[in-house]
């Protein structure tokens, strides 16, 4: 795995190491999504087109880093006047930049919020990922094995960390994949 990011991604602040520390569910994290869901949502209004729970947070039972992922679907990610703006104004910090795809997060790193186009690949994979995983406990159990054990080593940074999520991550989504086909799932 590469130590820096690729050469799409404009990495804001640059590389961050940061211990990987991951806890048990927090019955407090659903409420905390829906605080900064109607911080989102006063602050982008109808540019806010969905606004999900997504990543270990949004998946009971599962344990976490205790960052709450939230992906805010837009109409076009690449108009950052729509939208950027408004999030930073409304205290967030911009972070992350590449096609497709943007990240802001509070200054305590709590809360990254990930901005996408609506009906987009990141978009339903996110969704698609974190429904398999609330759905699946042999899924569910594999990941959180994976992520204790990955929590036990030292990582340059938490590209690297997530990174190496990435084989188990793709072996998911390919059975998330036949799940959505077979029951009709859809974001």
């Amino acid at each position: 795995m590469s130590g820096g990011p690729r050469d799409d991604v404009e990495l804001i602040g640059g590389i961050e190491k940061r211990e990987i520390v991951l806890v048990e569910p927090d019955p407090a994290w659903p409420a905390r999504f829906e605080r900064e869901r109607e911080r989102i949502v006063g602050a982008l209004g109808p540019t806010a087109v969905r606004v999900d729970h997504v990543g270990s947070t949004s998946v009971p039972g599962l344990a976490a880093k205790p960052i709450v992922d939230i992906d805010v679907s837009v109409p076009d990610v690449e108009d950052e006047d729509a939208y950027l703006p408004a999030l930073l104004a409304a205290g967030y910090e911009l972070r992350v930049r590449e096609p497709g795809h943007r990240l802001v997060r509070t200054p305590e790193r709590d809360v990254h919020v990930h901005v996408c186009a609506t009906g987009s690949d990141w978009e339903r994979s996110h969704l698609l990922f974190r429904d398999r995983l609330r759905h699946d406990a042999a899924d569910r159990d594999a990941y959180a094995a994976l992520k204790r054990e990955l929590a036990e080593r030292d990582w340059p940074s938490m590209n690297d960390y997530a990174d190496a999520k990435g084989g188990l991550i793709a072996e998911i989504t390919a059975r998330a994949e036949a799940w959505a086909a077979s029951t009709g799932w859809s974001p």
